[in-house]
């Protein structure tokens, strides 16, 4: 009886760590958004695969958890890393409500990551990631921790830059850092990341400002030292050259 809480990382089956595989090998069932569920349903199609759809993630937590008193091993599984906006948090405040059960963190490359690895390499020095979506966080919150991340001359790797509901939210981002940043500081932004049509883009903050994105991007946001060098976002770590 033990539940693992599995990273995807960003997509295909060859972006996943070993240890991700051996977990949902050693998994009667395995839990998810339906999307994730998606991901790898042919490669664990021998699986019991049970899925919810957004927005119902305590009852993923629940369902994963009656599972497991069933006796049997259980995955919840997540894009990315499962302790970096996913339901690593959750499933431990949920798990409260039972008795102890067994829960392991199988950590996952997150997007930070990997689309920093399209793009060159703009995480090399100290960055802050942060949600624009304000489903569990108010805006004015998200708007503080932008300012400040921004002021410190954090790089910044933004998630959920924007929904049909949210379609101006990077721009209201953009205009925050735009108090601290040069409108030439290089940006960026990556689509589907570890999927197909991935694509990456490199461009100025003040035409990152007035880009459409969508849920399915992460944007990257260069502190005053980041260059794009031979095409590639790149922020030095200092070393005398």
């Amino acid at each position: 009886m033990k539940i693992y809480v599995v990273g995807l990382g960003p997509g295909g089956l060859e972006q996943m760590t070993q240890r991700a595989v051996t977990a949902l090998e050693e998994s009667q069932a395995i839990i998810g958004y339906d999307v994730y569920i998606d991901l790898i349903r042919d490669q664990f199609s021998h699986k019991k695969l049970l899925s919810t759809p957004m927005k119902k993630e305590v009852d993923r937590c629940h369902l994963a958890i009656q599972e497991a008193l069933k006796g049997q091993v259980v995955s919840m599984v997540c894009s990315g890393d499962a302790g970096v906006y996913g339901m690593a948090g959750l499933m431990f405040e949920v798990a409260q409500e039972y008795d102890p059960i067994e829960i392991e963190i199988v950590s996952g490359i997150t997007a930070a990551c990997s689309g920093a690895a399209v793009l060159g390499a703009p995480l090399i020095h100290d960055f802050a990631v942060i949600s624009l979506s304000d489903l569990l966080t108010p805006w004015e919150l998200i708007e503080k921790r932008l300012d400040c991340a921004a002021a410190a001359d954090f790089v910044l790797c933004l998630y959920n830059p924007s929904s049909k509901k949210r379609y101006d939210y990077l721009q209201k981002a953009c205009d925050i850092i735009l108090r601290h940043r040069k409108a030439d500081t290089v940006a960026g932004f990556v689509q589907n990341i570890g999927r197909d049509g991935e694509k990456g883009t490199i461009l100025s903050l003040q035409e990152l400002r007035d880009t459409q994105v969508d849920m399915f991007t992460t944007v990257y946001i260069g502190n005053s030292k980041t260059k794009e060098l031979a095409g590639r976002m790149v922020t030095p770590r200092g070393y005398r050259l």
